[in-house]
């Protein structure tokens, strides 16, 4: 249930050296979904939302984005060569892939929709190998080469020559390179035919973290989806990084991360909670300070909000600068700060369907419920089964009382995303408070099970 700060799988990751090495505008990042294969027996249902997630992210991150969708050979050769145009000496360059990778003479390849494979020697033909591409941005002087590989998928090609679906293979990657699969090597996981796949889910969450190193980012992301799949699923890390970089230092996930970055004995709804020690109790801050978080005075040195209120002090109407902003201050517990930010995002872009999610949320925590549900209807009515509106409304309606409305909206978020964790949680105390007690507690211990934080997170929210 954490705030959606992509909002966004997707992915990725705006990756800033930890010194000024880079210029802002040397991060290039090509992001792909192929789900239409004419020969698997449907369309994977979860790359082009994948895709669509991690190519939002990285935009507002400030990336320069290229988004492929179900891309032929020739159009994913063309992608790649516009990519590696773009390429100078210290560029950090970013590939996501979601959809059938296969292995072959042990390299792993990237399959377009018309890829044509009946034998070994046709899928070093029409596939991409990963080990080329990654040869290739460092051939052309990137600094930093970051590879996220959702296509651990079962798929028709490998088992037209093999008994059985081998998965990917290690790397060979050139130095200042990360790599992450999102299963085991030589393993494969279903798709599940939800709005998005578990990695991604997890990656755009932990990316959002503020100040973690990459390398910590992304092992976050495999131990979580390790322990949402209970051990089925885990993710495949390799690096040779020889600096450190953070994926937007200071920049929570889609709602303030877990754990988050203030106390978690401060949420916004116990009015008398202290606030932390930084903080003066007559600073005003551009927004009453009814939270008990910090002011804006007492974040105002932190390195990102130092940054991004540059950027809006240049131009008022930097609606990614504004939208960032106001998920770290979230993060960190600043929730007035991050309302009247997410509010000028809105002003901007009444439409920003994330802004929407993040202020109901937001309010939701604050304990505005009624101005909360206005945000969450309005986010589903201009995307519809959008599934972190539907958890945070379920939270809504969860604070209000109205726990039958509760229960439907985490059902509804539960068949998108089974493995929800906020939403099965949420559930289990809906359903406790309607008088449910054994379902509501087998709703909890599989929550619990799943994420062992969940609790916490909870009593964060005011909810326990």
């Amino acid at each position: 249930m954490k705030i959606r700060f992509f909002f966004l799988l997707p992915l990725l990751i705006s990756l800033v050296p930890t010194a000024p090495s880079l210029a802002a505008g040397d991060r290039f990042a090509l992001v792909i979904g192929n789900a239409k294969y004419p020969d698997a027996d449907a369309p994977l249902k979860e790359p082009i939302n994948d895709a669509r997630a991690v190519a939002d992210e990285l935009k507002r991150d400030g990336f320069s984005v290229e988004l492929g969708e179900n891309l032929t050979g020739d159009a994913m050769r063309r992608a790649f060569d516009k990519l590696y145009g773009k390429i100078k000496p210290g560029s950090v360059a970013l590939v996501f892939f979601s959809g059938f990778g296969i292995q072959s003479a042990r390299q792993s390849y990237l399959l377009p929709v018309d890829a044509q494979i009946w034998t070994e020697s046709d899928v070093r033909r029409d596939g991409f190998s990963l080990e080329t591409v990654l040869g290739e941005l460092n051939t052309r002087g990137a600094g930093v080469k970051i590879a996220l590989v959702d296509a651990s998928r079962r798929n028709p090609f490998e088992r037209r020559f093999r008994s059985f679906s081998a998965g990917l293979t290690p790397v060979i990657a050139p130095n200042g390179t990360l790599v992450m699969y999102s299963a085991a090597l030589a393993s494969v996981v279903s798709d599940a035919g939800g709005d998005r796949s578990l990695f991604v889910q997890e990656l755009l969450k932990e990316i959002r973290v503020p100040d973690l190193m990459a390398e910590e980012t992304l092992n976050r992301t495999k131990m979580g989806v390790t322990r949402a799949s209970r051990g089925e699923q885990v993710p495949w890390i390799s690096s040779s990084l020889a600096e450190d970089f953070s994926f937007i230092p200071g920049a929570g996930g889609s709602r303030p991360a877990t754990p988050p970055p203030a106390p978690p004995a401060a949420p916004a709804v116990v009015a008398n909670n202290p606030p932390p020690p930084p903080v003066k109790p007559v600073d005003p801050a551009p927004a009453p300070s009814t939270d008990g978080g910090p002011s804006a005075a007492a974040l105002a040195d932190d390195p990102t909000i130092k940054s991004l209120t540059a950027k809006i002090a240049a131009n008022p109407d930097d609606v990614n600068a504004l939208y960032r902003r106001g998920q770290v201050y979230a993060s960190k517990g600043a929730y007035s700060l991050a309302i009247k930010d997410f509010d000028d995002t809105l002003r901007i872009n009444s439409k920003d369907v994330e802004a929407l999610n993040n202020r109901c949320w937001t309010r939701t925590v604050v304990g505005d419920l009624q101005a909360a549900l206005k945000d969450c209807n309005e986010a589903l009515r201009l995307r519809p089964n959008f599934v972190d509106a539907l958890d945070s409304r379920g939270l809504v309606n969860l604070k209000s009382g109205a726990v039958k409305n509760a229960i439907a909206d985490f059902d509804a978020a539960l068949k998108i995303n089974p493995r929800l964790t906020s939403s099965l949680y949420g559930r289990g105390l809906a359903k406790q408070r309607n008088g449910s007690a054994q379902e509501g507690a087998l709703d909890i211990a599989n929550a619990k099970a799943m994420d062992p934080n969940i609790v916490q997170e909870f009593a964060s929210y005011g909810v326990r």
